[in-house]
């Protein structure tokens, strides 16, 4: 498939990834069967839908383990089949450790995650309610991260599988339409968290944000639909949709934004 003509809509560094989705989307036409992905992002799950429905052959479904799931695995399949729940392979690893004496953080539990040899793409959400902590993975990596994670930080810790989806803690997101002069992600840090350009810089370079779970590559990263950008000690920004220009030039924003008090 020749996907010249969608690359502009998207990063170039997104290439790769369109030719990957484009390759399984072309799979699940030509083989007339479903077709599994990885987790992916929220801005992942954009792009695949979109060259779905540029395809028009297949339909696609996603399930993330909980209704508002940040991460997500996507099947691409064709018009005659029905998908069930149990097609996703996701599984649900509950991280028991000793309560009374340890307090877990996300960082910390991702960190371990990702040093246990795993790529990022094969986990889904960290689900926390209070003391209670899951992790929801890819059915086929579930028994070995059983075996293979002891601790967490120095904490000794046991994964077990379970079938009890956490109720995850609410997120307070508002609800925003914003104006900004550019979509460089220093910028937008500034103007929706009131901060210095500089400062916003000075965040990035000390890798205290992240774009899509991934650490920042510049500070004059340009922005686009369904990023999510958190910022170590100020919260979270995800761009919902890009509405276009205000009469004063500036771009218009809808987005979800949740600050810390």
């Amino acid at each position: 498939m020749d996907n010249s003509a969608i690359y502009q809509h998207f990063r170039p560094e997104e290439r790769p990834l369109i030719d990957n989705l484009a390759t399984l989307i072309a799979q699940a036409e030509n083989e007339y069967r479903p077709i599994l992905t990885h987790f992916l992002d929220p801005r992942q799950c954009y792009i695949a839908n979109t060259l779905v429905k540029r395809n028009g052959g297949v339909k696609i479904s996603e399930q993330g383990a909980y209704p508002d799931a940040q991460r997500k695995r996507l099947i691409f399949y064709p018009p005659y089949y029905e998908v069930q729940a149990s097609d996703f392979e996701i599984a649900i690893l509950e991280i028991n450790y000793p309560v009374k004496f340890a307090t877990l953080k996300h960082n910390q539990v991702l960190g371990t995650l990702l040093n246990s040899g795993l790529n990022r793409e094969v986990f889904g959400d960290i689900i926390h309610n209070q003391q209670r902590w899951q992790v929801v993975v890819q059915a086929n990596v579930a028994m070995y991260l059983i075996n293979e994670v002891q601790k967490i930080g120095a904490i000794k810790v046991n994964l077990q599988q379970t079938q009890d989806v956490l109720q995850a803690t609410q997120i307070d997101w508002q609800k925003e339409q914003e104006t900004v002069s550019s979509l460089r992600v220093d910028n937008v840090i500034a103007e929706l968290y009131h901060i210095s350009r500089k400062h916003a810089k000075e965040l990035i370079l000390a890798k205290k944000v992240q774009l899509n779970w991934m650490t920042l590559p510049r500070v004059d990263y340009e922005l686009a639909q369904y990023d999510l950008i958190s910022v170590r000690g100020y919260g979270r920004i995800q761009i919902d949709e890009v509405l276009g220009m205000s009469k004063k030039g500036k771009i218009k924003l809808e987005v979800s934004i949740l600050r810390k008090k």
